[in-house]
This record gives structure tokens, C-alpha cells and sequence, in this order.
């Protein structure tokens, strides 16, 4: 499987191209950042960074897109920024039908590093690792980039099975109620007073033909 993880951003846009390979062998394909210029007005921010990755959705054709999810931090107007260009990147991919899933920086860094409040040297280090890197991607968006990309890869077949499990309780919750209900279509108001008085009868003449 091809994954385009982007950790998303307006002045910084980390973008890396990562394929995975059986279990949990990973391949470093392409990294780099999409950036834009800070006196540019908000739309044409998003729209250089809408046309910077759909260039690399065009170049790689990966199967998926992963996307760091945004979250509260202290900067409001950077988590503002940061949120309208992860929502440009998910339309982009949305366009070409591709499939988008969003992981959050702990989830990322318990992937790559084992601990969700590894810092982005760590997860630099690790990154450079785990792909065989000759030296390591620079900036630490380009980083975190190839990190949510592994963290997907990894990620994605436990969330295949869960969902599967999910699936196959639900289906067994589905064929139990309907056992149910066929049950309580056997005994309907009545149906059961009726056996029981038949039952009873029965045993009332068997009574009287053994003490004759």
C-alpha cells in the first residue's frame, strides 16, 4: 500500500510518500514541504497549498491519505490555520476518491517511537531509522510527515480487524434478536395458557386411567 502523509500547515505543509510492504516493513518513496508565503492573503495560502499537494497526489498516486488531526493548542489563529489546510488537503484527495484518515500526533508518535509524548527529535530519529535514511528529512514537518505515513501503515490492519470484529458482533447481536423474536412468535398471548391447560388435561386422564 502507497500512503501520502501530510502533516498539515499554512507556512509549512509536510508531505512524504511512504509504501508498505508484509508486515510491518515500510519504504521510503518521497518527502519534501509545500510552503507558502506569510503575506499572502488566507485563500491564496490554501490554494498554493491545495496545488502543492495535489502535484504530489498526481506524481505518487498513493491508495491513501493519512493527515495529522488538529487539535486545541495554545496559538488559536495557527490551530485555525493549521485546520483549514488539513481540510483543503482531505478535499483534494476526496476529489480523486481516495481514502483519508486522520491520526493524532500521540497516536503518531506511540506508532513510530512507543511513547505518545515522544518530541520531534525523537520521531526524526526513528524516522530516519526505520526507513534506512542516509541523514535526517529536514524540516520536522517533513518528519512528521513520514511518521504519520508509517503510522498508518501500521495502524490501519488492527482498525481492519476491529472493525471486523465490530461487524461480526453486531451481525450476531442481529441473528440472536431475531431468534428472540421467532421464539415469541411461537408463544403468542395466549398460545402459552393453551399449552399449559392442554398439558394439564392430558395429565388428568392419565391420572384416571391408572387408578381404574
Amino acid at each position: 500500500m502507497r500512503v501520502l502523509g501530510v502533516d498539515p500547515g499554512l507556512t509549512r505543509c509536510g508531505v512524504a510518500v511512504v509504501d508498505g510492504g508484509t508486515g510491518r516493513s515500510v519504504r521510503f518513496v518521497d518527502v519534501g514541504v509545500v510552503r507558502t508565503p506569510a503575506e499572502l492573503d488566507l485563500a491564496k495560502r490554501l490554494l498554493l497549498v491545495a496545488d502543492g499537494v495535489e502535484e504530489w497526489l498526481d506524481r505518487h498516486r498513493p491508495q491513501v491519505v493519512a493527515i495529522e488531526r488538529v487539535f486545541s493548542q495554545n496559538n488559536v489563529s495557527t490551530v485555525i490555520g493549521t485546520a483549514q489546510a488539513a481540510g483543503v488537503v482531505a478535499l483534494s484527495a476526496a476529489r480523486r476518491g481516495l481514502p483519508v484518515a486522520f491520526h493524532t500526533p500521540s497516536e503518531m508518535k506511540t506508532a513510530i517511537t512507543g511513547s505518545g509524548r515522544a518530541d520531534k527529535a525523537q520521531v526524526t530519529l526513528m524516522v530516519t531509522r526505520l526507513l534506512g535514511l542516509a541523514e535526517p528529512p529536514r524540516p520536522a514537518d517533513a518528519a512528521d510527515a513520514l511518521g504519520l505515513a508509517i503510522c498508518h501503515l501500521w495502524r490501519s490492519p488492527m482498525q481492519s480487524r476491529l472493525a471486523e470484529a465490530r461487524s461480526r458482533a453486531a451481525e450476531l447481536g442481529r441473528a440472536h434478536q431475531a431468534r428472540l423474536a421467532a421464539a415469541a412468535r411461537t408463544t403468542a398471548p395466549g398460545t402459552a395458557g393453551k399449552v399449559r391447560a392442554a398439558t394439564l388435561a392430558e395429565r388428568e386422564r392419565n391420572r384416571k386411567g391408572t387408578t381404574r
